[in-house]
């Protein structure tokens, strides 16, 4: 009789041990931020080596996404943002995924509905649609020309953004010391 005990609340406890993997592991997977489906693609060298980066040669771009997420027929482009989550989604992150909704089309001929930004502690979930992405490739083509202009002017009056910029010594237009 004690064995017969013995056993059941082994097994009761390995049961216990299993529901409570069970609920810590859905509670990372919401955590990530990633939608469910199959991950075919990933730049975080977390699961598998990073691998080439996607093009675009008629637009001569290139990116790599953090995630592209398959599910239910449509690849999900996913981009993680180490800080915290602002009210909206900040616009060069928006281009940023774009572009990569953009190679998604062009590599795999599947176009994304929507791609999702995850910030530390909010994801945004921003539709693909014809009005985002004529706003990159005009995004693209406005880049193109700066890289031939003698001058560039800053484009914005963040400080923070200043201090940290690779260029802050050469600037002439620099906000910050």
């Amino acid at each position: 009789m004690t064995s017969e005990l013995w056993i059941l609340g082994v097994v009761v406890l390995l049961l216990a041990v299993g529901l409570f993997l069970l609920f810590f592991s859905q509670r990372k997977e919401s955590e990530t931020g990633l939608p469910r489906g199959r991950i075919i693609y990933t730049d975080t060298a977390t699961w598998f080596p990073n691998q080439a980066p996607l093009s675009d040669r008629n637009l001569k771009l290139t990116g790599k996404p953090d995630y592209l997420v398959e599910e239910g027929g449509q690849i999900i482009p996913v981009e993680i943002k180490s800080g915290r989550a602002p009210q909206s989604p900040w616009e060069g992150h928006v281009m940023q995924l774009a572009a990569y909704c953009r190679l998604v089309q062009e590599n795999y001929d599947v176009r994304p509905d929507y791609g999702i930004i995850q910030y530390e502690d909010r994801a945004f979930a921003v539709a693909y649609t014809a009005v985002l992405e004529e706003e990159l490739l005009d995004v693209l083509t406005e880049m193109r020309q700066d890289l031939f202009a003698a001058d560039v002017p800053r484009d914005h009056d963040d400080w923070g953004r200043c201090s940290r910029c690779g260029v802050r010594l050469d600037c002439d237009q620099r906000l910050a010391d």
